[in-house]
């Protein structure tokens, strides 16, 4: 199975660190973020990776270039797409859409987030229906700061708003979905072009959300940083 793994951002809510750092390389607890990622990848049977990069690309590359035998062991193929201009997650996958075949279900993840989420759990579950996407999904304890969705009785995305003044729920979009190729007729033909903002409100209804099994913090503040580098086992 194929994997987009988002690590273009610039990590400007991480700087200093990530003058120097791209965000999708700092070290928790002595390992880089990419390595937990592909840990992840392998235990899932993910064997095939496209990263796209803008912010310190050539350092991506290096670490890259550096784990190729372990990458080779795992059984990962690892891509790579450079942006002069950023695409927005969205315009990225719809620019590299041909890195999927149109008869295969892919994984679509931030690089920012640490996670051990269940993929397995989320790649069956999104088998189980036919819609175009399913968004994995956490309990927040601050969802004003999240993409919050709302489902109905069967698991049906009802709504989305990204960081709400008044959540109508808890239920926080996780950055990692399941997709199907049907996925790209709906993205708009702008750059950037962002999921969260431009793709998924037009999705409403038309996609499934599941609780990931697993935790996830996102590495965007330094405050999150720190307690990630204080509670990861």
């Amino acid at each position: 199975m194929k994997a987009f793994l988002l690590a273009a951002g610039k990590g400007t809510r991480l700087r200093p660190l990530t003058y120097r750092i791209p965000k999708c390389l700092v070290p928790i607890r002595g390992v880089p973020l990419l390595d937990y990622w592909f840990d992840l990848f392998e235990r899932h049977g993910i064997d095939e990776v496209l990263i796209n990069l803008h912010h310190l690309a050539d350092k991506v590359l290096s670490f890259l270039q550096l784990r190729k035998g372990e990458l080779r062991k795992r059984n990962i193929k690892v891509i790579t797409t450079y942006e002069p201009e950023l695409l927005g997650s969205a315009g990225t996958i719809f620019a590299n859409r041909s890195f999927v075949d149109p008869d295969e279900d892919f994984l679509i993840c931030n690089a920012d987030d640490l996670t051990d989420a269940d993929l397995t759990d989320l790649v069956e579950f999104h088998r189980s229906h036919e819609m175009p996407l399913t968004m994995g999904l956490f309990e927040a304890d601050e969802p004003q700061r999240c993409g919050i969705a709302e489902l109905d009785e069967e698991g049906t995305i009802v709504s989305f708003e990204e960081k709400p003044q008044n959540p109508r729920t808890n239920l926080a979009n996780a950055g990692i979905y399941v997709a199907r190729y049907s996925i790209f007729n709906y993205i708009p033909r702008k750059i950037p072009c962002d999921i969260g903002y431009d793709l998924l409100p037009k999705l409403v209804g038309k996609m499934k959300g599941r609780l990931i099994r697993g935790r996830l913090i996102d590495i965007g503040t330094p405050e999150s940083y720190r307690i990630a580098n204080e509670m990861w086992m």
